[in-house]
């Protein structure tokens, strides 16, 4: 692949950038990108709060009406105050159950619509962002930052931070009410309430760092998992079923020793909620019932003020189930933030140019690459490619061509020097213009789930149906596309595993000469075709090249030569350049490679069973 570093240049372990220890998640540092999911939906969020405040009052009816019952219908024999009294209660109860469904219809249902538009917003810029990025981060675990990591934010925007502030509302308005009933045992459970508060404060700060380790952890078995579903025939060709189980085995212990761990944490702000309410109750009983026995408290007053102290304390029980919900979508919605805070290829401001048609003229000028610091790639490399011509880069593995290639496709950018197209400095220019006018066939396909003429129209969804026959014409794909039963309409499967790879290939070489590109790459283009296929669609390759700027990584000799230059490169230096016979006749390193390969030695250009035979002495002239 042209994105792949050479073998001379040793890449650390892929890791999640972010992934290394981190201060807890607080509101403080999260703030701007809550306040900015809220901010195009502010009136829904103030419409739920309106009617979480008309939901909450109603509901106090209920429990300011048991004191009317016990003290006035009950204790002063006022039957006539009973009905009004229990349709007044029927009522709140119907408003409160009105507004709660209508809170609920509009927050989840906007909730749902933001997952959904950040999960987009994330998928669109990761697929902005430079290549380098994909080099160091394991694509199952973009899945899982692109769809897991943002779901916890429903609860930011929907029923569950709305529904915590009602309960502190109403916290609020039950804290009065109590106060008129008995100051004494309002203070004394506030009091209780209050350091129990501090007690969450404190658990909450040690459940956020689990809450982010767990998506983490979540993202390497998820990333894992898709590599081992994408390379099962490998997994199946070596009898490895047992030890990828065993991997993600020990992946998915991860995880439960995580969820576990956090649930021992949640669990015990659970038993400290329960005993803070048996210590609140039993001051209450304890105080009260000396007040009642005083005649300082009415008992019907007693039965009101249990009744509000239940508001009161609820708020506390929330926070233990909305809060968790809340800590994990701030770790998630930080996580998500990492990924969005990453440039984008085009979002470099010194990307200004944009290019209209190219010729297609390609210029390195002294170019060093390095894909880390200190470890360079490319060492000075120079040369020119003329519009029209072919370039063959040949050379040992590692020695620098597919990095070469990645410069030319932009794929990444010079260390020092420059790549000139047309005269304009690559790293200058808008990525859009330039792409959309380069043509790349890779030595290892990529096919998508979908049919023959989808992926052949990838190239150009727009193009009429006679330009993609004429392309898959040329390409030769017809000849096996039209004895399927569904004809071009055949679905290739995942990565175009129903194809063969000579088949592959030929869609791939129909795409790009549907592209009608103006540069195009050819990665060893025919390395998975046998000799009769190969020559079969040379006139494809070669329609293909004809007035384009070229430039092939290829082992076959036909190929090499007809170039119209040869680029020999050793350790990321470009250590001869020329046309075959000139190479040849130099006996440099050009020659060894050549002459080892003809006598099949090491194989380096020859397709084993190749069968490029030919006079050497004639080949050189």
């Amino acid at each position: 692949m042209v994105t792949r570093p050479s073998a001379k240049a040793e890449r650390t372990p892929s890791r999640l950038k972010g992934d290394g220890p981190k201060k807890p998640t607080s509101w403080k540092a999260v703030w701007p990108d809550v306040k900015e999911l809220m901010k195009p939906r502010r009136n829904q969020l103030l419409l739920g709060l309106g009617l979480i405040f008309i939901s909450r009052s109603a509901g106090l009816v209920l429990p300011s009406s048991t004191k009317y019952l016990v003290d006035d219908i009950i204790g002063k024999h006022k039957p006539e105050l009973l009905t009004p009294l229990i349709l007044a209660v029927l009522a709140a109860t119907t408003v409160q159950g009105v507004t709660s469904f209508w809170l609920t219809q509009l927050l989840s249902k906007s909730a749902q619509k933001l997952i959904a538009e950040l999960r987009c917003k994330v998928q669109s810029h990761v697929g902005r962002l430079p290549v380098t990025y994909f080099d160091t981060n394991k694509s199952g675990q973009l899945v899982s930052r692109i769809m897991n990591d943002v779901e916890g934010v429903r609860n930011l925007v929907g029923t569950g931070l709305v529904e915590f502030v009602g309960g502190l509302l109403t916290a609020f308005l039950a804290f009065f009410m109590l106060l008129r009933i008995s100051p004494l045992l309002t203070m004394l459970a506030l009091a209780v309430v209050l350091t129990f508060s501090l007690v969450l404060q404190r658990a909450f700060k040690t459940l956020r760092p689990i809450f982010r380790e767990r998506g983490k952890i979540t993202a390497e078995v998820t990333g894992r998992l898709t590599e081992s579903l994408g390379g099962i025939r490998v997994i199946k060709g070596y009898h490895a079923e047992e030890r990828e189980e065993t991997v993600f085995r020990a992946g998915a212990q991860r995880i439960l020793d995580n969820v576990l761990q956090s649930l021992t944490g949640v669990s015990l702000m659970s038993l400290s909620a329960t005993v803070l309410l048996g210590l609140v109750g039993a001051l209450v009983m304890f105080v009260g019932g000396r007040q009642i026995l005083n005649g300082t408290l009415t008992l019907g007053g007693f039965v009101t003020f249990t009744a509000f102290l239940a508001i009161l304390v609820a708020p506390v029980f929330q926070i233990v189930g909305i809060g968790t919900q809340l800590t994990e979508a701030l770790a998630g919605l930080e996580r998500t933030r990492e990924i969005l805070n990453e440039q984008a290829e085009d979002a470099d401001p010194n990307r200004t140019a944009v290019m209209g048609p190219i010729r297609g003229d390609v210029l390195f000028e002294d170019v060093h690459f390095s894909y880390e610091e200190g470890k360079e790639v490319l060492h000075g490399v120079s040369f020119h490619a003329p519009p029209g011509t072919v370039t063959a880069l040949v050379g040992s593995s590692g020695s620098g061509k597919s990095t070469t290639i990645g410069l030319i496709s932009a794929f990444h950018a010079p260390t020092t020097g420059t790549v000139l197209v047309d005269g304009q400095d690559l790293s200058k220019v808008r990525l859009s213009s330039y792409r959309t006018q380069l043509g790349v066939v890779l030595q290892e396909t990529f096919l998508f789930d979908g049919t023959i003429r989808e992926n052949v129209a990838f190239a150009r969804p727009h193009a009429t149906e006679a330009e993609i026959m004429e392309a898959c014409r040329i390409a030769r794909v017809d000849e096996f596309a039209e004895r399927f039963p569904e004809g071009y309409e055949t679905v290739v499967g995942e990565r175009g595993v129903k194809l063969s790879g000579g088949q592959k290939q030929r869609v791939s070489i129909a795409r790009a000469i549907l592209a009608d590109p103006r540069i195009l790459i050819l990665d060893e283009a025919t390395s998975s075709l046998d000799s009769e296929t190969e020559a079969l669609i040379q006139h494809g390759l070669g329609y293909l090249m004809q007035g384009r700027t070229t430039f092939v990584i290829a082992h076959r000799l036909s190929t090499i030569r007809r170039a119209d230059q040869i680029l020999v490169m050793e350790d990321g230096l470009l250590v001869e350049k020329g046309a075959h016979h000139e190479l040849y006749a130099n006996r440099g390193r050009y020659y060894d490679l050549y002459t080892r390969q003809h006598g099949i030695e090491t194989n380096l250009f020859l397709a084993p069973g190749e069968g490029d035979t030919f006079d050497e002495p004639q080949a050189a002239k």
